[in-house]
């Protein structure tokens, strides 16, 4: 453990305030900046005017900051390279964090040591969105970009990595990939303190809100979360309020000084020390918040006031990891989600199952087929859209075809479709680890992967699960080895144990990040060794989760059923999902307008179903018996509702918006301005 995360477990740490606004303050010409081309690049000072970065270091250490951070900020390569600087990159950063870490050494004591934070701010780019310019390179150039930063602040001793002001939580991602990296190749491991920028609504520029960020990162096990910049402290208390009651990290809070004005033609920011100090503070004594510092429009005087309240205010305690916490720890003190970009779903619904939609597949829907076949992602979308409508928290996400030889780049441009139009997490349905690689890269949030097993012994472990390691993604794991596919109750957990021992053991994957799908066979086919298959399957399902605390179970439905017709099969999923549930189960791969809830099947239908998931006598050829007979007495499930029936013109436009369905949305804007306008005597 480090000294930094030792000091921080025993009291509050304050940062330091802005560099940017303390530099304006100095009214340099173009010539401190060495030159006109370079003017403004304020991190290029480290080598033309050090003496003003380190008269800033010491003003705030001066004020009582435990921890300066390196003017670093825009020194990624990309942000140096608009200034023509960008083979300077190494050097700037190596001399950002030389300069920072004299100057905290020359004022730390055995009572206050002073540390230093590798600061890294966002390139500029947006990779998860749909803009061509933003969007225009790839994950791993970004991984390259901050783990050049981060190695040459990592040679000059830095205290802890900070990812800061982020906007895009891919982005995110990839500079938490390229910071292990480059500490994988100094051979020295320091915390990584991930921060993001929420606007006044509470979510970064993208649309991500606070569930879906802390979802993240805590799954790529950063050492502290939290948020910075954009707002002051009055727009983050709803947002800190919500890490303080689900986040197992340490909390850091660095708001602005305020919200900016605009004072011919410069930012002023309005607040002052004082009651910035005072909001602090009140975050530390109500919501147990670690670490409080300055950004933008934060003077040596609003450190000051933050260090007198701040300093010695009793932390609300709360449940965090600690020096002795493992990867076995966070199931236990956190439940696991999966997020999109937008937001953050618990896998353990209440009441459960969670469903994962199983339409967006083209090896199981003719229509997601023919889509892949004419790359047309706007019918994926429809697709997608109509499950989520239908009930379904997750999709699954399948585009392999044999007709077709780019499965990757479909997979890539199927997932980036889909995170820019829905809301619902995703799950990244592969057997080629080239194709589930794409998909992380693509995915802005954290997904699931579908799936790993044995059945080559651990060669698909190998290739799969440090990739979910490395993106923080959950993972199924069917229970499948060399031998055979585990149809006995006893077969299945021997499996479960062995993958789990690799996964959890070896690789450090949370329980509660692996997914067994103990498999569900059909009990439809009259094979004698079928029979027991529904029994052996839910036994499995409370056995797995009894023997291996934390982990989570999911089981694809419908195979159960397989070669009935329609209506019979609708019948026997729903009443085995329900019994599923009962014995433990966590997720459900369906298609959800096809399940009925238990209660609303006809009770003789419901007890053919269980004699038939039971074995009891004749049980199958009575429940086909019954069916031919019978005709449906419920929708198929294939008639689409319209959500938005009853609502008036505004509650329509309002939900499109909430949903991002584009379709018809400009004839209503028109008609209800005109609406509006006849009201307000406006002419048009």
């Amino acid at each position: 453990m480090s000294r930094f995360l030792d000091t921080l477990a025993e009291r509050v740490i304050i940062y330091d305030g802005a560099m940017g606004t303390n530099i304006q303050s100095y009214q340099l010409s173009a010539e401190d900046y060495g030159g006109q081309a370079t003017e403004g690049c304020n991190e290029y000072l480290v080598l033309t005017k050090p003496g003003v970065i380190e008269e800033i270091h010491e003003g705030f250490l001066e004020a009582g900051s435990d921890i300066i951070e390196t003017d670093s900020f825009t020194a990624s390569r990309l942000k140096l390279d608009e200034y023509g600087l960008g083979a300077l990159t190494h050097e700037v950063n190596l001399a950002a964090a030389r300069l920072a870490r004299r100057v905290a050494d020359s004022y730390s004591t055995a009572k206050q040591p002073r540390f230093v934070a590798g600061s890294i701010g966002p390139t500029g780019m947006l990779p998860s969105s749909n803009d061509p310019l933003l969007s225009n390179i790839t994950y791993q150039q970004l991984v390259e970009i901050f783990r050049e930063q981060a190695a040459a602040l990592l040679e000059e001793r830095v205290d802890v990595l900070l990812i800061e002001t982020s906007q895009d939580i891919l982005e995110v991602r990839a500079a938490i990939t390229g910071m292990r990296r480059a500490m994988q190749e100094a051979g020295r491991a320091v915390p990584i303190q991930a921060q993001v920028s929420l606007d006044t609504s509470g979510r970064m520029l993208l649309g991500t809100d606070i569930a879906a960020v802390m979802s993240t990162l805590v799954a790529l096990r950063v050492d502290i979360v939290g948020l910075n910049c954009s707002t002051g402290p009055e727009y983050m208390r709803e947002p800190v309020r919500f890490l303080a009651e689900n986040c197992p990290l340490p909390i850091s809070t660095i708001p602005n000084a305020g919200i900016p004005l605009n004072v011919n033609g410069l930012a002023v920011y309005p607040m002052e020390p004082e009651p910035m100090a005072a909001a602090l503070r009140e975050f530390i004594s109500e919501f147990g918040v670690n670490i409080v510092g300055g950004c933008c429009g934060s003077s040596h005087e609003h450190l000051r006031a933050i260090v007198r309240a701040c300093r010695n205010v009793p932390r609300r305690p709360r449940p965090i990891a600690d020096a002795n916490f493992t990867h076995k720890d966070f199931t236990r003190i956190t439940p696991p989600f999966v997020s999109s970009g937008i937001r953050a779903t618990a896998l353990q619904q209440v009441p459960p199952p969670l469903l994962v939609g199983e339409r967006v597949n083209g090896q199981g829907s003719r229509k997601a087929k023919q889509a892949l076949l004419n790359d047309d992602y706007d019918t994926l979308l429809t697709i997608g859209r109509e499950q989520v409508e239908g009930g379904a928290h997750v999709l699954d996400v399948c585009v392999a075809l044999t007709e077709r030889t780019d499965e990757a780049e479909q997979m890539a441009k199927t997932v980036k479709k889909l995170s820019m139009g829905l809301e619902a997490p995703l799950e990244i349905d592969s057997t080629e680890p080239d194709v589930i690689k794409a998909a992380l890269e693509t995915y802005p949030g954290r997904a699931i992967i579908n799936s790993i097993n044995m059945e080559t012994g651990r060669e698909r472990i190998d290739n799969v699960v440090p990739m979910a390691v490395e993106h923080g993604s959950a993972v199924v794991a069917l229970t499948i080895d060399e031998i055979s596919m585990g149809k006995t109750t006893e077969r299945k957990v021997e499996i479960a144990h062995k993958i789990y021992d690799i996964c959890v053991d070896e690789y450090g994957l949370a329980p509660n990040a692996l997914i067994f799908d103990v498999l569900t066979f059909p009990v439809t086919t009259g094979q004698e060794e079928l029979k027991t298959a529904a029994i052996e399957t839910l036994e499995a399902i409370t056995r797995t989760k009894a023997e291996l605390p934390g982990v989570l179970t999911i089981l694809g439905v419908s195979n159960v059923s397989f070669g009935l017709q329609q209506h019979a099969r609708a019948v026997l999923n729903s009443v085995f999902l329900y019994h599923a549930v009962k014995a433990g189960l966590d997720l459900a791969i369906v298609n959800p307008v096809h399940i009925t809830p238990y209660t609303e099947i006809d009770a003789e239908q419901r007890q053919l179903a269980e004699d038939l998931i039971y074995n009891r006598a004749d049980a199958l050829p009575r429940y086909i018996a019954y069916f031919e007979e019978h005709a449906p007495q419920q929708d198929n499930g294939n008639s689409k509702v319209d959500p938005t029936e009853g609502m008036n013109l505004a509650e329509r436009i309002h939900w499109q918006i909430l949903h991002r369905r584009k379709e018809g949305i400009e004839p209503m804007i028109t008609e209800i301005i005109a609406e509006r306008s006849q009201e307000l005597g406006i002419k048009q």
